[in-house]
């Protein structure tokens, strides 16, 4: 692992609401990530742990603060340049899979191509499904498959792109202990086969320890 800093935050704070209904979800957070890094953060339920990553994914702005990605600060760009962002350099995983129905298992996987217009990389999708098991389900809807063969479509699709860094929201929530023991392993071999960096939100403190490093948010303040 180098000692690149893939992504740093500097006192990013996230308010919603004015005045007296104002409430800081995330209380000036300073974090750094190392290129290839696993940091599973963990945290109470509305400790604030959404609200970070999905800063992070720039799928929410900070009220303040900065964040730097890969050496650009990211923080101050239009809506279209974020959108870019999300869809080149950002895989994301979240706890509900978010599968379009009509869609079959592959067209399902290289959907952020499709947005991106960028045709798929045909060796690498049979790879993705060869890694996740789901060669014989490439032409299977999402209603055909169990709730693990879902997720691992939702992997395959935050991997297809080749994105530096996967944000992870609870990703095995929803599935049984077999099937979050075979997504935690396929994710951590893919970081280390594709020169990834993972950041996964997880209660699960058998998920967390296998992590390099471990953040803990209360309240919205971050600690090691």
């Amino acid at each position: 692992m180098g000692n690149d800093i893939i992504l740093k935050t500097e006192k990013l704070t996230k308010q919603y609401g004015e005045g007296e209904n104002a409430f800081l979800a995330i209380k000036g957070i300073d974090l750094e990530v190392r290129k290839g890094e696993f940091v599973a953060i963990t945290g109470e339920s509305g400790s604030g742990k959404t609200t970070l990553l999905n800063c992070l994914g720039s799928l929410d702005r900070p009220t303040s603060g900065s964040i730097i990605f890969d050496g650009r600060d990211i923080t101050g760009l239009s809506d279209n340049a974020l959108s870019a962002y999300r869809r080149r350099s950002i895989g994301f995983i979240f706890q509900n899979f978010n599968l379009i129905p009509v869609l079959n298992v592959e067209e399902n996987i290289v959907l952020p191509l499709n947005l991106d217009n960028t045709p798929p990389d045909m060796a690498y999708l049979d790879e993705l499904l060869r890694l996740t098991g789901l060669e014989s389900k490439r032409r299977n809807f999402p209603h055909e498959l169990s709730g693990g063969q879902q997720q691992r479509v939702a992997f395959a699709r935050a991997l297809v792109h080749k994105p530096q860094l996967i944000l992870a929201d609870e990703p095995t929530g929803n599935l049984d202990s077999k099937n979050s023991r075979e997504i935690i392993s396929i994710l951590k071999n893919s970081i280390k086969k594709y020169d990834q960096t993972l950041i996964l939100i997880t209660h699960d403190g058998s998920i967390a320890a296998q992590a390099d490093r471990i953040c803990r948010i209360t309240d919205g303040v971050l600690s090691e």
